[in-house]
């Protein structure tokens, strides 16, 4: 009789940090799904904060603090982040009860107008959507991820895209032509940052 092999360790922060620029260089920035992250990209502006959250009140105390930072950066240091819960949230619903529970955050900390919050989540299903569609894989990411931005920086952005309506459906469209294969094969290359 065998004994049971060990729970596999947690993984190390540079290994999440590593999946975590993979899917954004590769994913976000190589199939040009937000058009403006190339740019905070390479002025390294980006925070990318690991939270070690377990649970709810855990992941909603290392947000607030991460609100906190990000208000009190200068934007040319820090103008997003990326706060990732490689241990927390894994399940898409709570998940979704969470941005719920964000939203009013921002609102209770008069952030509201000022910062704004999109979601990336393994499991990312959009409304309407069947599990395996691949649309729903403009909002996958290899961890739930809560992306911390700036209005400021996202209107100057927009300003500078004329077409930022179109980014959804474009995004949808990019998808649906390379198909799941098409996408595992993309995503299983190295990324040229």
């Amino acid at each position: 009789m065998s004994s049971p092999s060990p729970a596999s360790p947690p993984e190390s922060h540079n290994a999440i940090l590593d999946a975590t620029r993979h899917w954004l260089t590769r994913a976000v920035i190589g199939l040009n799904l937000c058009p403006f992250a190339k740019a905070v990209h390479v002025k390294n502006q980006i925070r990318y904060a690991i939270s070690e959250a377990t649970d709810m009140e855990g992941v909603l105390t290392d947000l607030e603090t991460e609100l906190r930072t990000l208000m009190d950066a200068d934007p040319a240091d820090i103008d997003t982040t990326l706060l990732i819960f490689p241990r927390a949230l894994g399940d898409f619903l709570e998940y979704n009860d969470c941005l719920f529970f964000a939203d009013r955050m921002l609102k209770q900390m008069r952030l509201e107008g000022t910062l704004q919050i999109a979601s990336f989540h393994p499991r990312y299903q959009f409304e309407g959507n069947e599990p395996d569609d691949i649309e729903n894989f403009t909002n996958r990411a290899p961890y739930p991820i809560l992306h911390l931005l700036r209005e400021a920086s996202i209107e100057r952005a927009v300003d500078a895209f004329p077409d930022a309506a179109d980014i959804y459906e474009r995004n949808e469209a990019t998808m649906r032509r390379l198909g799941p294969e098409g996408w595992q094969q993309w995503m299983s290359e190295p990324a040229s940052d």
